[in-house]
């Protein structure tokens, strides 16, 4: 799968209150796999989130208008097929590294949508995020899904400036570096502590990836993959 990993001067998001042509088109086909889904995983919920129905990149600006849809036509417009107006899932993500430089990234929980996919802390943006001036808050939308899904406290990491956008076919991930005060393995130990006492529990385990070889192709998106090996290649 092609990946394209840019660096950005700016993200520029809105929101805009635009229906989904698929989601009429297509809503017996939906409810089917939303409700084959459900077999496999009861806890899911139909709620609303975000996904982004025009976007432009120019001259390192990024800008992208953002609707609301079902989560049930959200997760079943790729298996089948992706038909009607094109959509992308853009989301913010920190992408989170220890003080030793080790990368530190999710193992979804077995409840999930992405049972077993690893992941950097994220989550795709929802009506919470909408300002009072129409904005999509990805920056905050990500320091919050960081925190919610690790446990770590706002004075334990630190997010940078500037994003990077990460892109493979059908998701936009817009990530910035971000550090965590310890080294991996203490890191590791202080977030499975914590997430073990969440009522909502979204990862099972948190994986550590030193280098390019501990990377697990077949469970991290290829985003993330391109993402780490660029900067590992980087640092070289």
């Amino acid at each position: 799968m092609s990946v394209a990993i840019t660096p950005l001067a700016q993200v520029d998001a809105v929101f805009e209150n635009t229906e989904w042509d698929f989601s009429t088109t297509h809503a017996d086909a939906i409810k089917a796999h939303w409700e084959m889904r459900l077999r496999e995983r009861p806890q899911m919920f139909n709620g609303t989130v975000l996904m982004q129905h025009r976007w432009t990149l120019t001259d390192g600006i990024y800008k992208a208008a953002y609707s609301p849809v079902a989560y049930a036509s959200f997760l079943s417009w790729h298996p089948l097929g992706k038909p009607g107006s094109a959509r992308r899932n853009g989301f913010g993500m920190a992408a989170l590294r220890a003080a030793d430089g080790a990368f530190l990234l999710g193992v979804m929980g077995a409840h999930t949508a992405n049972a077993g996919k690893i992941y950097f802390a994220a989550g795709t943006p929802d009506m919470s995020d909408v300002t009072e001036d129409g904005r999509v808050d990805l920056a905050s939308s990500m320091e919050r899904e960081l925190q919610e899904e690790t446990g770590l406290l706002p004075d334990e990491f630190v997010i940078n400036d500037g994003w990077v956008l990460a892109t493979d076919a059908h998701r936009a991930a817009f990530m910035k570096p971000a550090q965590v005060i310890y080294d991996a393995g203490e890191a590791r130990a202080l977030m499975m502590s914590r997430m073990r006492r969440m009522d909502d529990r979204e990862l099972a385990d948190i994986a550590i990836v030193r280098g390019p070889d501990d990377i697990d192709t077949v469970m991290t998106p290829p985003f993330a993959v391109g993402y780490m090996r660029r900067v590992f290649a980087a640092e070289a």
